[in-house]
């Protein structure tokens, strides 16, 4: 019976195991108050009242109080009282009695509280030790009770009912006169089956006993069950209780046998035999064969009273039907030994021996019967690879490590003439260690059909990191040994410091000397892991947050690589939108390091220095992949920014990607799993092939249990397995947080599409021929025209030429990072607000946005107020995470602390504007670090005024100051100069990234 209470406690859903737990404050105030039992059939069905004696207020509980009556003292006597109490189920009110109890100490508890609490855990302890009888109740419901009781067990529960105040039973019975109260022993011992009644609630209740009901909380009424009941009631009003004692049978041999003698042929060895035992419950220290009492040998016979043969007889029927051996002993003239078969040993020593306790017989096994026998994998490297470095070697070496299965006696490992010695025999019970023990002979056929197994380097590392291993379609434990344990030690945890005694080399701790910026500590236990993971050939997942510097720990990976040995170039594979950022932030943080765009037109990889990196996007290398595969020099880090891409593994994108060979992968995304668990096999596949198996049996041993059962032993699992291989860092991890600035103002490059391009060409040249031949008034105009022109067209096509229902996607670079930027912050539950200085843009991307079915919302001059503060009220509810709004309508008056980060699609150039409009998020209020965001297009007037507002020389001085009005003053060549698109744009020479603290920049 001990193994219900622990299904019941391990598999049961908590809201059944817990129906309307009251909450702490109110259990506490509810322990205070008097407690009385009111019983119920089934005995469940009872409940316990709580009522104030000085008739004080009653704790909220949620439960609506009724009117009771109870006894009071009156003068001399006594009288019925109507007292308003709170009545809980039992189940409910067991936690509030053991909690008063508990706090008897500091006064605040009632002694009638303190009673039912002693009451309470007096059942859950004679339910822990098995005492749980079924039976039917008065009404013919299903009723689980508490029996066989012992002699010390009625002593506890005699000495509870002795200490029973008047007020735990202050409820009159029913039509009594004079009024009497209920007897306190009958009441508790109700009380403690009504606890008892509800635990056993668990499937596997159902196979323990003779109907599925008594595993269901609704009462069932089954009264054909009634004779079966009447049975297990004579059981428990027995005078004696009886018992099988399993022993070794010395008349079946010369009882020498040490288990040498054991052959194939399983001929000789011990045979085994129950023998019965009976208990007077009158005396539960008397215990004697049943053979010596049926034979007068019994010490006192006269403690077993004249019923004894018939209750014996009884219990061994009842017996019989939960175990159908035992009916053999209903044939014999005195059935005191039953001799036991091999299979019926082994049923005696599994579930056969449940089904007899339930039935009121207990089993009691030899003292030197061990059953601890057990079986794991041990995986270990061939003997000629021990060491660390040999291993590193051989995970790229496709060789294999050996399996075998190491058997244990109580945890300790059997040597190899022992296993041999299980493996050889043909007996339920082997002696080993001069002690029996229970062999299952389905284990040992595994063990002897399995030796010897070979697994691949990757399915070991594997296995060793979940702690198990798959033989046959079942699943077996398993543990490392030797250099494949000291692998898995070193990478289990990501961010875990270098280990004593590891080789120095592949454990460089601080930032690369090139590097020219100073890495935060989670950066610098990033570049530890991604350096730890490559050195060892294995790829891996960058999965930090957005914003937490992921190219920067990347860029400083390369440079730690190359400065211990070459390693080949590093490939970078992103979305065309990320490519400015990429070489810029190379440029910028490894300066000297050689970086090339593999991208458009004339694209080459001739005279590639070793050391470089290569920057290309995820359309070129569809087209490419054959030149990328086949360089002359090859590829140290293949890295595939914004991974997310390639989710889908039989995309062509996901296909190419695989083509190209690299000492190590890496895979960078905020968001690994956007949808499904196939995803995250996709990146880890292609960064370490075959870690999560094929696609078919990940989805088998994982994605379905875990997406659609919600099966949390098989989540831990996977969790284990991609742990090491996958480092996923947020804002608000607690070893982050406290280094992030509260503001991170970040300039995001984007190159313009060829039709913005020659847009911007044209505009350029017509605009600056009428600029020279105007003057005054005239030309400022001109000028200014020609700005907003350039900044139309830097934003959409469609907008500079004032297109109704146009094709938006394919045709703006800023588009393209926009919908990447918000995809890793939708992904990442994040909210965003998105500023444009103009209507026309806010109502393309509001037109665009709902057609990739992302909910947004516009805000601008011609919103109603009303309205304005509705759709305010609704992004701070979280209703909406995408905000657009109009700079100059909203770059001031709102508190939208609900965004983590703010885009600015355009640029007002007026940085104090733009401020204004970024505290929107960034004001007092605000929990979350803010992410700015500004787009600039390359080789454009954005960019060279973004040079300037950053540099703060010369003509920046006047647009700091004047905004755009200042640049109409400029002369034809000045104006020339910053409007012309260059093509070939040169590196930005100043940081594009600026945070701030305390409001201070």
């Amino acid at each position: 019976m001990a193994r219900i209470l622990q299904v019941v406690e391990v598999d049961e859903p908590v809201e059944q195991r817990k129906p309307g737990a009251v909450a702490s404050a109110a259990s506490a105030a509810l322990g205070a108050c008097e407690a009385v039992f009111l019983p119920g059939d089934p005995p469940r069905e009872g409940r316990v009242a709580f009522w104030r004696a000085d008739g004080g207020r009653l704790p909220d509980c949620d439960v609506e109080p009724e009117e009771l009556t109870v006894v009071r003292p009156h003068g001399n006597g006594v009288r019925r009282r109507s007292v308003t109490a709170v009545l809980l189920a039992v189940a409910q009110a067991v936690p509030v009695l053991t909690r008063a109890r508990a706090m008897v100490q500091s006064g605040n508890t009632s002694a009638s509280a303190v009673l039912w609490g002693a009451g309470a855990l007096l059942a859950l302890q004679l339910a822990a030790r098995g005492r749980l009888l079924p039976g039917l109740s008065a009404a013919g419901f299903d009723a689980w009770r508490l029996g066989p009781l012992d002699g010390d067990d009625v002593r506890r529960i005699r000495e509870l009912a002795a200490a029973m105040p008047p007020q735990a039973r202050a409820v009159p019975l029913p039509g009594s006169s004079p009024v009497a109260l209920p007897a306190a022993e009958p009441l508790l011992r109700a009380f403690l089956d009504a606890v008892a009644d509800g635990l056993p609630r668990s499937p596997a209740a159902r196979h323990l006993t003779a109907h599925p009901a008594f595993a269901a909380r609704i009462p069932v009424p089954i009264p054909e069950q009634r004779e079966w009941a009447a049975e297990v009631a004579a059981g428990m009003d027995a005078g004696v209780r009886v018992s099988l004692r399993l022993e070794e049978d010395s008349n079946a041999g010369d009882g020498s046998w040490d288990g040498e003698d054991y052959g194939d042929s399983g001929g000789a060895g011990p045979e085994f035999r129950a023998v019965v035992q009976l208990h007077s419950l009158a005396d539960p220290t008397l215990v004697v064969d049943a053979g010596e009492l049926w034979a007068g040998d019994a010490a006192a016979p006269e403690q077993f009273g004249a019923r004894t043969r018939i209750d014996a007889l009884l219990a061994l029927r009842r017996g019989a039907k939960a175990w159908p051996p035992l009916s053999r002993l209903l044939a014999a003239a005195a059935p005191d030994v039953l001799q036991l078969a091999d299979d019926e040993l082994l049923d005696l020593l599994g579930e056969a021996a449940e089904r007899l306790a339930v039935a009121g017989i207990q089993v009691h096994l030899p003292k030197g019967l061990a059953k601890e026998l057990t079986a794991t994998g041990l995986l270990e490297p061939p003997r000629r690879k021990k060491t660390l470095s040999d291993l590193e070697t051989f995970l790229s070496s496709g060789q294999l490590l050996e399996f075998r299965w190491q058997l244990a006696l109580g945890g300790e490992p059997l040597t190899e003439e022992e296993m041999d010695r299980l493996v050889e025999a043909h007996r339920p019970v082997v002696r080993l260690r001069d002690q029996w023990v229970v062999v299952d002979q389905a284990l040992v056929g595994k063990v002897r059909k399995q030796g010897g197994r070979e697994l691949s380097a990757i399915d070991a590392l594997g296995a060793a990191l979940t702690g198990e291993v798959e033989i046959d379609g079942t699943s077996v434990p398993v543990t490392a040994g030797g250099a494949l344990e000291q692998l898995r030690a070193r990478i289990a945890e990501p961010e875990a410091g270098p280990e004593a005694g590891t080789d120095a080399a592949s454990v460089t701790t601080g930032q690369p000397a090139m590097l020219a910026a100073t890495l935060r500590d989670y950066q610098l236990r990033g570049l530890a892991w991604l350096d730890r993971m490559t050195s060892l050939g294995l790829g891996c997942c960058l999965a930090d947050d957005m914003g937490l510097g992921k190219t920067i720990t990347l860029i400083s990976l390369h440079l730690r690589r190359h400065e211990r040995a070459a390693h080949g170039p590093t490939l970078v594979v992103c979305p065309t939108s990320l490519l400015g950022n990429w070489e810029r932030e190379v440029q910028r943080f490894a300066p000297g390091i050689a970086v090339r765009r593999f991208h458009g037109p004339g694209r080459t990889l001739d005279d590639l220095a070793p050391n470089a990196f290569v920057l290309t996007t995820y359309g070129t290398l569809r087209r490419d992949a054959a030149r990328l595969a086949g360089t002359a020099v090859p590829w140290g880090l293949l890295v595939a920014d914004e991974a997310q891409h390639v989710k889908n593994p039989y995309s062509d994108t996901a296909r190419a990607l695989r083509t190209v060979p690299a000492a190590g992968r890496i895979a960078l995304t905020g968001t690994p799993v956007e949808n499904n668990l196939s995803e995250l096999w996709a990146l880890l596949d292609w960064t370490t092939p075959g870690l999560l198996g094929t696609l078919t049996a990940f989805r088998d041993r994982y994605a379905r249990a875990v997406e659609a059962d919600g099966d949390q032993e098989t989540a831990h699992r996977l969790a284990r397995l991609v742990r090491p291989f996958l480092l996923r860092r947020r804002k608000l991890d607690p070893g982050i947080a406290p280094e992030l600035p509260p503001k991170t103002e970040t300039d995001q490059p984007v190159s313009l599409t060829k039709e913005q391009a020659s847009l911007y060409e044209a505009l350029v040249r017509e605009s600056l021929a009428a600029i020279g031949e105007a003057d005054g008034m005239a030309r400022r105009g001109l000028v200014m025209k020609l700005l907003t022109g350039l900044k139309q067209v830097c934003n959409h096509p469609a907008q500079y030429l004032k297109e109704k229902n146009a094709k938006l996607v394919g045709r703006s670079g800023k588009l393209e990072l926009l919908d990447e930027l918000l995809d890793a912050i939708v992904a990442e539950d994040g909210s965003v607000l998105v500023f444009t200085q103009y209507v026309e843009m806010g109502r393309l991307l509001e037109q665009h946005l709902a057609a990739r079915g992302m909910a947004a919302q516009f805000l601008h001059g011609g919103t109603p107020v009303k309205q304005r503060e509705e759709m305010v009220d609704r992004f701070q509810r979280g209703e909406r995470q995408v905000f657009l709004l109009s700079l100059k309508a909203a770059g001031t008056g709102l508190n939208l602390t609900r965004a983590g980060h703010v885009i600015h699609f355009d640029r007002w150039w007026n940085p104090a504007v733009e401020d204004q409009a970024t505290d929107r998020a960034y004001r007092i209020g605000q929990t979350q670090p803010v992410q700015v965001h500004r787009l600039i297009a390359e080789g454009t007037v954005e960019d060279r005024i973004a040079e300037m507002l950053k540099q703060k020389k010369g003509l920046a001085d006047a647009v700091l100051s004047h905004g755009e009005a200042a640049l109409t003053e400029l002369s034809d060549a000045e104006l020339a100069e910053l409007v012309t698109m260059r093509h070939n744009t040169t590196p930005w020479s100043t940081a594009r990234q600026s945070t701030t603290r305390g409001g201070r920049k």
